[in-house]
């Protein structure tokens, strides 16, 4: 079992790396270590939360090819991102950029966050009850019949 375990993890691991074929490697080892660092950034359009490292869709091949296209270019990785998001908009960084567009995005945790600490506080702000006073000796035959 624990054999079948440990091939089941290797083959697992294997995964991204079986995204990525051959024909699309640089010759360059350092322009692929870019290439690869930038894909790694890179939402896979068409794939659920995949970067385009990790995804053997058509589209992220695409844009696998499309990245070192442009690291061969001579651009920077600044200069690369832009153009990718320019052309196919913010929805393709997986981790997005703090502009205007994305500003409710970023302060949607901070927000919760700040709701429901506020809830809490509020909550715990509440007077006790008044503690209940003891029965009275009527009130103590009666449920004694009550219960009986």
């Amino acid at each position: 079992m624990r054999k079948l375990a440990a091939i089941a993890v290797l083959l697992l691991s294997f995964g991204p790396a079986l995204a990525l074929s051959p024909d699309e490697l640089l010759k360059d080892p350092a322009q692929e270590h870019r290439a690869r660092a930038i894909s790694a950034e890179l939402r896979c359009l068409v794939c659920q939360n995949q970067s385009i490292d990790d995804s053997d869709a058509p589209l992220a091949r695409d844009l696998r090819t499309l990245v070192r296209e442009q690291i061969v270019a001579g651009k920077s990785d600044a200069e690369i991102m832009d153009f990718v998001v320019a052309r196919y908009g913010d929805y393709v960084l997986l981790k997005p950029r703090l502009n205007a567009g994305t500003m409710l995005l970023w302060a949607t945790p901070f927000l919760v966050l700040l709701i429901a600490g506020t809830a809490l506080f509020l909550r715990r702000r509440k007077p006790a009850p008044e503690p209940e006073r003891p029965l009275s000796d009527k009130e103590r035959e009666v449920l004694q019949k009550a219960l009986e």
